[in-house]
């Protein structure tokens, strides 16, 4: 019973008309999805992804009115974005710059050459090179050129303060496989441990969790961008529910099932309080939408609709 790879990263943004233009405007992702937190129909829930809207590309945004994050330990630090080769990266920090946004330069980790940057919030985000990416599903209405456009979801890199009860989770309980370690490149070194799901036969950065061990930080503090959890990959029902059933026979406390409408999902934090998410592929996106019209207009989950008049009242238009 394997995990797939990453399903989406779930990020906060006090700001979402301007996260809107930078992540379609400036990252050329498209908004596959305009909805709002079914906790609480006063945020949108903002899902951008490629163009077919595929399980593992989603980068998705929380919009709730909060201070910036506090940096620190107990989080997730780093999403990371795949792109197809390294002639990309160049082009990327150009134009990154030309955005205004803190943008490193070009250099290895882990053996693969990544771009580090960061949306105008302070998101940690990084552009990593999949040699075995594909030709992936472009967007033929992105400003960006299709063969440049994001792939979808890389390595996700968390911070702990110390390593044995995440691993034990990684490991014994979503069944990770620990392949290797890597020192961090500034001062201070740290050392990143990486974690692989899926088919060994198929490994790559899609599908690889980097474990970063900081235990003089403190706690991270939630905010405006920082990432609020990571979703992890199923295939389906049946997958799903024996996930569930798994975390129940190992005594791991968790929501129980949660029907998303466009997914079904199951959260669990691992002992460093670090929420995990474990989600289905489908219904998909398209479940209410078509697929040429996904994030033209405010989407509802049924039980939700007949309170469209007023949740639309509540939110603020995404045009800049």
């Amino acid at each position: 019973m394997d995990l797939l790879g990453f399903h989406h990263v779930t990020a906060v943004t006090a700001r979402a008309a301007a996260n809107h233009a930078f992540y379609t405007g400036v990252l050329g992702l498209r908004l596959v999805k305009k909805t709002v937190n079914q906790d609480d129909v006063s945020a949108y829930h903002l899902f951008y992804a490629d163009g077919l809207a595929s399980p593992g590309t989603d980068l998705t945004f929380f919009d709730w009115p909060v201070p910036r994050e506090r940096h620190g330990t107990h989080s997730i630090v780093r999403t990371g974005l795949r792109v197809r080769g390294e002639a990309v990266l160049p082009w990327w920090r150009e134009r990154l710059r030309q955005a205004g946004v803190f943008v490193g330069e070009v250099h290895d980790r882990d053996g693969r050459l990544v771009l580090d940057f960061e949306d105008p919030e302070g998101q940690r985000l990084s552009l990593v090179v999949d040699r075995g990416g594909g030709a992936g599903n472009p967007w033929a209405r992105s400003v960006v050129p299709a063969e440049l456009q994001i792939l979808g979801l890389g390595p996700v890199m968390i911070s702990v303060p110390q390593l044995r009860a995440t691993d034990a989770t990684l490991t014994r309980v979503m069944n990770m496989r620990r392949v290797r370690e890597y020192a961090t490149r500034t001062a201070p070194v740290r050392t990143v441990h990486v974690y692989e799901m899926g088919p060994e036969s198929a490994p790559g950065p899609r599908a690889e969790l980097h474990v970063v061990i900081e235990s003089g930080l403190p706690p991270a503090r939630p905010g405006a961008g920082g990432v609020h959890h990571v979703a992890f990959r199923t295939l389906d029902e049946a997958g799903y529910e024996a996930w569930a059933a798994r975390l129940e026979e190992l005594g791991v406390p968790s929501s129980g099932p949660v029907d998303r409408f466009y997914f079904r999902s199951l959260y669990f934090r691992e002992p460093n309080g670090i929420l995990f998410e474990i989600a289905t592929d489908g219904p998909g996106f398209a479940t209410d939408e078509k697929m040429d019209a996904l994030g033209e207009r405010l989407a509802l989950p049924p039980f939700l609709e007949p309170r469209r008049a007023e949740i639309e009242r509540g939110l603020k238009p995404l045009a800049t």
